[in-house]
């Protein structure tokens, strides 16, 4: 066994022959693609998808009651995964993305070392997923091929989850929608396996017949239903594990869930160390790389949205330039602690396309969270009168029907206002078309 003088376990090339590599689930969609992209470069990968409140009670018990709920969850789901008996623990490493920034995601990987420690398994590697040259491990390397297929599961995964948003809550057949995404998953995933087929080309095809396929083959009623827009901190916003099933609630309730994809993190992300030049003249040589790469996946941003008005009548992914715009007046580009200004402008990019009833998820003492999205809904509602917006916290101790009571207390304000404005509409015909018969 490989220990640096920390007594951090490290995954060597030997290990990669015949370790298998545990996966956290945020995603499902995205990290089944994604998934079969590490095996494609040889890594024995296994998306973990235990869930319930087994995983956060072992999460509990392996770490501090004051832990970020993300982590808590995260490091619940491998040590329970792992103590089920399934799994060699002298053969079973377990994965984590690092961002090297403030928020207390960068502990995760100490964290996640401390709990196994605890468990008794402190033989399991804790592999870092960074591009930060946070931590290095022999036996697993990014490299640019496999991280742009790793972008392509992006690209499939949001997609995707886009139009099951779109669809399911009007399809006239229920499953139906996820039916369909469901094999189209399986087909990508089984894409992945030949390296001839996945380059940028064959991802436009797909996307065009994606769409296509949704478009002509999910029957869907012509109702008008409340849009309701999800933000937050980025794992409790997208995973069903830390929001309790937040999207299917809203979708049970007669709602229809908006929410950004991954892309938009990745472009925040990346565009970070631009802002850090342009405002404190930070590494100006990471600066231009991250230029580089933010045009880069920004042109592929725009190829999509063409892709969505070619192919489909569906609402296709913001501008992310649109994006960045929407927050002036409000905060600035420098505050980027957690979701940074991106939460901040996703409320308002939702607020814009007409989703005017919006839920922050976000972990319970998440303090970056709390600002910039909590903390900016006064401003908001001073500037948009009418908009409903709605901060959820979540947490291990938290009433899962509290958190559903106020949901349905803002559904029921937004479907009254709905039905108020569809009166009002039918009112306004009905005097034309009287005005038009008298004149």
């Amino acid at each position: 066994m490989a220990f640096t003088e920390t007594d951090r376990v490290i995954f060597t090339k030997e290990m990669k022959k015949d370790y298998t590599i545990l996966l956290p689930n945020m995603l499902p969609m995205h990290f089944k693609i994604m998934a079969e992209v590490f095996r494609q470069y040889g890594y024995h990968a296994e998306l973990l998808e235990n869930d319930g409140r087994d995983v956060i009670e072992c999460g509990l018990k392996y770490t501090h009651n004051d832990t970020c709920y993300p982590a808590l969850l995260v490091i619940g789901q491998f040590i329970n995964a792992l103590q089920s008996g399934k799994y060699d623990l002298n053969k079973t490493a377990v994965m984590m993305t690092q961002t090297g920034g403030g928020c207390r995601a960068s502990n995760y990987i100490a964290l996640i070392r401390k709990a196994l420690k605890k468990a008794g398994m402190p033989q399991v590697p804790v592999i870092s997923l960074n591009v930060a040259g946070l931590e290095k491990n022999p036996g697993f390397q990014l490299t640019l091929p496999f991280g742009k297929r790793i972008l392509y599961s992006v690209y499939y995964g949001d997609l995707l989850m886009n139009l099951v948003q779109q669809c399911r809550p009007y399809e006239l057949q229920k499953g139906q929608t996820q039916a369909l995404a469901d094999r189209w998953v399986a087909h990508l995933t089984e894409e992945m396996k030949n390296s001839k087929k996945v380059n940028y080309k064959t991802v436009q095809e797909n996307y065009a017949r994606i769409l296509q396929d949704f478009e002509r083959n999910i029957p869907r009623s012509g109702k008008r239903l409340v849009r309701v827009g999800i933000v937050g901190e980025i794992y409790v916003k997208f995973s069903p594990l830390a929001n309790n099933n937040l999207e299917d609630f809203l979708v049970a309730e007669g709602a229809e869930p908006v929410m950004a994809g991954l892309l938009d993190f990745l472009m925040y992300s990346v565009n970070t160390a631009v802002v850090d030049h342009r405002l404190y003249k930070m590494n100006k040589l990471r600066a231009k790389i991250m230029k580089f790469a933010y045009d880069f996946l920004h042109k592929k941003q725009l190829d999509f949205i063409r892709l969505y008005r070619e192919n489909s009548s569906f609402v296709p992914p913001n501008d992310f330039e649109k994006t960045r715009a929407a927050i002036q007046g409000y905060i600035g580009e420098g505050v980027q602690m957690g979701e940074g200004w991106l939460l901040t402008a996703e409320m308002l990019e939702l607020i814009e396309s007409g989703a005017k009833n919006v839920v922050c998820a976000q972990p319970f003492g998440c303090l970056p969270n709390h600002i910039v999205g909590k903390g900016m809904m006064k401003i908001i509602r001073e500037k948009h009168p009418g908009v409903n917006l709605v901060s959820i916290d979540y947490d291990s101790s938290a009433s899962r029907i509290n958190q559903e009571n106020r949901l349905k207390l803002m559904l029921a304000g937004a479907n009254r206002v709905m039905q108020e404005e569809e009166a009002a509409r039918k009112t306004a015909q009905e005097q034309q078309t009287l005005e038009a018969a008298q004149g």
